[in-house]
């Protein structure tokens, strides 16, 4: 979700007045997904190294995670929206850290879309962190190091219990995946769009859901 700072700048607004359309932009892709039978909707919210931002947009940022948690939570299990979160979750504020864990155990039994939000997620960290823990095992003779394969990695990922995605959107122009499922997306299709994330909207994810639909995927065996 790429673009509330610069759909801010255009309009010279404060980068704040941008991240909160980017709210609004969460709130129409989450009410659009399940209606083109999207089962898994990841966001990139907050990255591991978002920390280098300002202290006063970094602050702004987890005071708008707050909001949302707050104020959505209820509506999303009414529309029976499952949510998980992805990330160092322990680099958190411990408020924050408890309402998340409290969206968690409301919504774990719905079953119409599972919404994931990546907070303070790297997948050099993920995987840094999946390497240590593996690396442990094997000290600690619980683990052959010649039983390791991809299977063992993806068991300790923080998405274990999700589908690899489909399709990675990228807003904004930019073209890159900046730390972001690089495991897990090995596979996926790629969609790049020069739309700024608080412009994003139900057209632009069904535009997306289409051509990712012309897509031939071989997954490299022919």
């Amino acid at each position: 979700m790429d673009g509330n700072g610069r759909w801010a700048k255009k309009r010279h607004l404060p980068r704040l007045a941008g991240h909160r359309k980017g709210v609004e932009a969460v709130r129409r892709a989450v009410e659009t997904a399940p209606t083109l039978g999207i089962e898994v909707l990841t966001l990139y919210a907050f990255s591991s190294e978002n920390w280098r931002r300002p202290a006063d947009e970094v602050s702004d940022l987890m005071g708008l995670l707050r909001h949302y948690l707050r104020t959505e939570i209820a509506e999303l299990h009414r529309n029976g929206i499952r949510m998980r979160f992805i990330g160092d979750l322990s680099g958190l504020n411990g408020d924050l850290v408890t309402l998340l864990g409290e969206a968690a155990e409301l919504t774990r039994d719905n079953t119409k879309m599972t919404l994931v939000l990546a907070l303070n997620y790297g997948s050099h960290d993920e995987l840094t962190r999946v390497v240590r823990e593996l690396a442990t095992a094997a000290l600690e003779g619980t683990l052959d190091p010649a039983a390791i394969d991809a299977a063992a990695i993806e068991a300790r990922l923080d998405t274990v219990d999700l589908p690899p995605p489909d399709l990675l959107i990228r807003t904004s122009g930019e073209q890159r995946l900046s730390n972001f499922l690089l495991w897990q997306a090995a596979y996926a299709e790629l969609v790049f769009t020069d739309e700024l994330w608080p412009d994003f909207n139900a057209a632009s994810l069904t535009a997306a859901v289409t051509a990712f639909g012309t897509r031939d995927r071989r997954y490299g065996g022919r």
